[in-house]
């Protein structure tokens, strides 16, 4: 079996948590006889780097475009880099002959509308992943998401209407999210549509491996200190600048501690941010920016594993794939109560959840997981078993392959119908 995976923004020096969750349903798949084609836009980072491919699918790359005039090259860029509704004609063409028997979509609206058409003009099932939420979005993320187009034209509504990019969720055969609250709201606006709540998966083994002493060779100013450690691309969800603040009271109560942000700047106005947040707290010493380390690295597994503790502070997390990451590393996890997290953490066994606008909460979990080596050690086994037991990456990627056959079987089964003649009405006899 072949499957197309379309993605709205594939580029290596900016990976995030969706990349890494194709990533590895594309290891996944392999173990089921599944091979991957990607299709991606091409991007503007010069980099030999592919991990997608190292990861066994070929990756196509399509020209894409932002339909909004009037906008700063600033604006433009962070449209494609978080959010932006892209459009493509050379996506269809790319789909239509790829041969592929199912297509599926990691990503929403018009990039979603050119897939599902791909699909139908071919008699191949489509199926959507909601990596980032469709209908469980916070308001203030979608006021952010939207920004950018202040001052501009958005001239593609036409170009949405022609692909029914509005309507790609009710016409669908399969809609994969992250967790059980946005399956019930999609169940509930959709009644008619099969959503699957599908977890995302880690190599857990991989990160079980000792890679300490790699973090400490790239980053030997953490020696000695308390790491607290976040992997987010810095864009405006993750709540990075917030973080920041806090560490003030937080070096006040452990005078060693570090807080490390692992991830690539998508976002300038974020990355400003966070430096002027920094300079102005006088956190130099304090606040580590690594910038993007590559997925799987021993680098980043190696800080992970070093850390005192993981921590989320994201205003909107659909999964949070980092949990996963965290606990296959042997390191607790603190995360704001976001649906992704709250689905996944049991409080106060598997981890510790806090509300973002009770920070009380968060430095009780800061100092709890700092100075309690009995729940820390506690919250360390019993997250480790789990990642060990429900997120193992074949396992999960087994359940996407049977989605897969059952729809094309169902499709097949469906042309069988539309292709079998219509019984003809029975004449009644003529009595001579």
């Amino acid at each position: 079996m072949l499957a197309s995976h379309i993605l709205r923004k594939y580029d290596p020096a900016q990976w995030g948590g969706t990349e890494t969750a194709v990533q590895r349903l594309v290891q996944g798949l392999q173990h089921h006889g599944i091979s991957s084609l990607v299709h991606a836009p091409y991007c503007a980072s010069d980099t030999d780097a592919d991990p997608l491919r190292d990861a066994g699918a070929t990756v196509r790359r399509y020209k894409a475009f932002v339909p909004v005039a009037g906008i700063s090259a600033a604006q433009r860029e962070a449209l494609v880099s978080w959010g932006g509704n892209l459009f493509s004609f050379e996506l269809f063409w790319q789909l239509r002959t790829s041969g592929a028997d199912v297509m599926h979509s990691h990503a929403l609206n018009r990039i979603a509308g050119i897939s599902l058409m791909a699909a139908r003009s071919r008699g191949v099932p489509h199926a959507i992943t909601l990596h980032g939420g469709a209908l469980d979005i916070p308001e203030e993320v979608n006021t952010q998401l939207t920004a950018p187009l202040k001052g501009g034209f958005e001239w593609g509504k036409a170009l949405g209407a022609l692909v029914s990019s509005r309507r790609v969720l009710e016409k669908t055969d399969a809609i994969f999210t992250c967790n059980p609250k946005e399956a019930a709201l999609l169940q509930q606006k959709y009644p008619r549509q099969r959503v699957i709540v599908q977890p995302h998966s880690v190599p857990a083994a991989l990160y079980a491996i000792e890679h300490r002493t790699a973090a400490l060779q790239a980053f030997p100013q953490i020696a000695g200190r308390d790491l607290i450690v976040k992997v987010a691309r810095l864009d405006p969800a993750k709540n990075l600048p917030w973080l920041v603040r806090q560490m003030p009271a937080i070096k006040r109560r452990h005078p060693r501690a570090m807080l490390v942000l692992i991830g690539a700047g998508t976002t300038q106005s974020v990355v400003d941010e966070l430096h002027r947040e920094i300079s102005r707290l006088g956190l130099a010493n304090d606040v580590l920016l690594t910038g993007g380390l590559p997925s799987g690295s021993a680098e980043l597994i190696g800080l992970i594993q070093y850390a005192r503790m993981f921590v989320l502070s994201s205003t909107a997390e659909p999964f949070g794939i980092v949990i996963l990451e965290a606990w296959a590393a042997g390191t607790p996890v603190l995360s704001s109560r976001t649906s992704g997290a709250a689905s996944l953490i049991d409080h106060g066994r598997t981890g510790l959840l806090y509300d973002l606008d009770q920070s009380a909460g968060f430095h009780s979990g800061i100092d709890t997981l700092m100075m309690n080596n009995d729940v820390h050690l506690q919250i360390c086994a019993e997250a480790l078993e789990r990642v060990r037991r429900d997120f193992d990456v074949p396992s999960i990627a087994g359940r996407v392959a049977r989605v897969y056959a059952e729809l094309i079987e169902a499709k097949k089964m469906k042309g069988a119908k539309k292709s079998t003649p219509a019984p003809q009405p029975l004449l009644a006899a003529k009595i001579p």
